[in-house]
């Protein structure tokens, strides 16, 4: 009993292995930047980008407008006051520089926050497209991950995808038709 128990998995392992495992690939960025909620996030994106330029060209205005009177006053100053001055514009210049450093990566967690539902939505409809055709798996062909696919036993499932997403205009309806790959005969 003790070594059926160890042959069977072996077993089974190798039957698997030489079944052929179909799959299908998508690139990911391509259909998730159709959805009408990611149009709909880069929109929010944009303005959430415009506040914080607003609010850093003011700091920067600010910088300008106090280096001016600090270059046509430097003559006058007496060396306390020109100190002073000096460590003001050090102290602008690092808030402005930690301001851009800090808002360049809320920006980026918004994005990502902002991106959440475009993707949990195309995930579902992935997760959909492969149980109800028997994938094994579904690649990202994005960034030249998957320089080659196996056309036999690999299926492009891009526009079966974006059917589901109700993405498919009447035209692309039959290019979004599952196609079987052929068997290994």
């Amino acid at each position: 009993m003790k070594r059926l128990s160890i042959i069977l998995p072996i077993l089974l392992f190798c039957v698997m292995s030489h079944a052929q495992i179909q799959f299908g690939y998508i690139s990911y960025d391509q259909v998730l930047k159709e959805l009408p909620e990611y149009a709909q996030a880069m929109q929010d994106l944009a303005a959430l980008k415009a506040k914080y330029e607003a609010e850093a060209q003011k700091g920067e205005e600010e910088f300008q407008r106090k280096f001016v009177d600090f270059l046509q006053g430097q003559k006058d100053f007496p060396t306390t006051i020109m100190q002073k001055r000096q460590a003001e514009l050090q102290i602008l210049m690092d808030n402005g520089v930690s301001f851009r450093m800090k808002s360049q990566e809320l920006i980026a967690q918004a994005e990502k926050d902002m991106l959440q539902e475009a993707q949990k939505r195309l995930n579902r409809a992935l997760l959909e497209v492969g149980v109800e055709l028997g994938y094994g798996y579904i690649l990202n062909t994005d960034g030249n991950n998957c320089p080659y696919i196996n056309p036999v036993i690999g299926v492009d499932v891009t526009n079966i995808v974006r059917k589901k997403l109700g993405l498919v205009t009447a035209t692309e309806e039959e290019a979004a038709t599952p196609q079987t790959p052929a068997s290994g005969e």
